[in-house]
C-alpha cells in the first residue's frame, strides 16, 4: 500500500480532493483502493456501502493520523503558521493541546518537528511566544531549524525563551546551519556560545554536515570555514581542504610543492577530511562519486568555479579520467560531474 507523507505545507482542499477520488476508486472496485480500505479501516465493510466518512478514515490513517479530524487539524495548523495567524493557530490548540506536543505533519520523520519548531522554520517569532505559553519546550530543535533557515533573530528570541543555555553543552550544534550553508545561522550560534570543537574533538557531525551537504553556494561554504577557524577550528594543510575553503593561494603553494598535484586522484577520505560518514560508501549525498577523482572532478562536483577556471589556466587536462573501480564503473571525466549531480 502507498505510504503517504504530508508536504511540507499540506492543503486542506487537495485532502478533501482525494478523500473523494479514493471513495470514487472504492466503488469503483479498484484493487488497490479496496487494499487500502482493508488495510486502514477498523470496520469490515462493504466496499460498495462505503461512506465518504470511511474514505476520509482510511485516508487519514494511511498519512499515518488517527482520524480524519486529526489530519484536518494537521492542514489547519500548517497553514496558520505559515500565514503568521495566531488567532487560528490559538484557536486550535485550544481545542485539542496536544497538538502542541505531537509534529505538525504527523509522521515521526519529519524535521519540520511540533508546532514551535515547525514555526521557527519560518520565523514567526509571536506563534512561538505564543506556543512557549502554552507548553511548548521543544527549544532546542526549534533553535536548530531557525538556525538552519537563517533566522538569527528568531534563534536569539528561542534562546532567551529556553532561559540562555549554554549552547557547546545543550546540543545548539552547529550542524544545522552548516547543511544549508547559512552564514547567518552559524554567525549567531557562534555569538551564543557555540563551539566547532567538543570535550572529545571536533565536532564531526557539524563537518560532516558542512563538507557533505548536498547544498551548494560556494562563497558561503567558505565564509563559514573561515568563521570556523576564527573560533578555533584548525582544518589540515591539504589541497582539498583548500579547495573547500576556496583559498586559491594555498592551491598556488600546495602546487609549487608538488609539480604532479593536477594529475593525481584523490581518495575519498581526502576529499572529506574529518568527516568519517562522508567517506563511507555509498555516502547517498553523492551525485556523482568523488573516489579516485582529480581536483577538477572534485571542483566541478562543488560548484567551485572559479577554482576550476584557476585548475584549467595552469594546464590540467579536461579530459582526465577519473579512477576505475571494481565493479568497472569509472573513467568520466569532470564534466559528468556537471551533469550528474544531486544539489539540494
Amino acid at each position: 500500500m502507498p505510504v503517504r507523507r504530508l508536504p511540507v505545507r499540506p492543503h486542506l482542499d487537495q485532502l478533501h480532493r482525494q478523500a473523494k477520488e479514493l471513495l470514487r476508486a472504492i466503488h469503483a472496485g479498484d484493487a488497490n483502493a479496496i487494499a487500502e480500505l482493508r488495510e486502514h479501516h477498523p470496520g469490515s465493510i462493504d466496499p460498495s456501502s462505503t461512506k465518504l466518512a470511511d474514505a476520509q478514515l482510511v485516508l487519514a490513517r494511511s498519512y499515518q493520523a488517527s482520524s480524519w479530524t486529526r489530519l484536518v487539524h494537521a492542514a489547519r495548523l500548517a497553514d496558520a503558521i505559515w500565514r503568521d495567524d495566531i488567532d487560528t493557530v490559538r484557536a486550535l490548540v485550544t481545542s485539542d493541546a496536544g497538538l502542541i506536543q505531537e509534529n505538525v505533519l504527523i509522521r515521526t520523520d519529519s524535521h519540520w518537528g511540533p508546532p514551535m519548531t515547525y514555526a521557527a522554520n519560518l520565523g514567526r517569532d509571536r506563534i512561538i511566544r505564543f506556543l512557549q505559553s502554552q507548553g511548548a519546550r521543544d527549544f532546542e530543535s526549534a533553535a536548530g531549524r531557525a538556525a538552519l533557515q537563517g533566522k538569527a533573530d528568531t534563534v536569539r528570541m528561542i534562546w532567551d525563551l529556553a532561559g540562555r543555555p549554554s549552547p557547546e553543552t545543550q546540543g545548539w550544534g552547529l550542524a544545522s546551519p552548516a547543511y544549508t550553508l547559512s552564514v547567518e545561522g552559524t554567525a549567531v550560534l557562534f555569538a551564543l556560545g557555540a563551539r566547532v570543537d567538543g570535550p572529545h574533538g571536533v565536532d564531526t557531525n557539524a563537518i560532516e554536515h558542512l563538507l557533505g551537504t548536498d547544498s551548494r553556494n560556494p562563497p558561503a561554504k567558505h565564509r563559514i570555514l573561515e568563521m570556523w577557524i576564527e573560533h578555533g577550528f584548525e582544518p589540515p594543510d591539504t589541497p582539498l581542504m583548500a579547495l573547500h575553503r576556496g583559498r586559491l593561494d594555498l592551491l598556488e603553494a600546495h602546487l609549487t610543492r608538488d609539480p604532479d598535484l593536477l594529475t593525481r586522484t584523490f581518495d575519498i577520505t581526502d576529499v572529506f577530511p574529518l568527516a568519517p560518514a562522508c567517506s563511507r560508501e555509498p555516502y547517498t549525498a553523492q551525485g556523482t562519486p568523488v573516489h579516485g577523482t582529480t581536483l577538477l572532478h572534485i571542483a566541478a562536483y562543488f560548484d567551485e568555479l572559479e577554482i576550476a577556471e584557476w585548475l584549467l589556466d595552469r594546464g590540467m587536462d579536461p579530459d582526465a579520467p577519473a579512477a576505475t573501480d571494481a565493479d568497472g564503473f569509472g573513467g568520466y571525466t569532470a564534466l559528468f560531474s556537471t551533469v550528474v549531480s544531486q544539489h539540494n
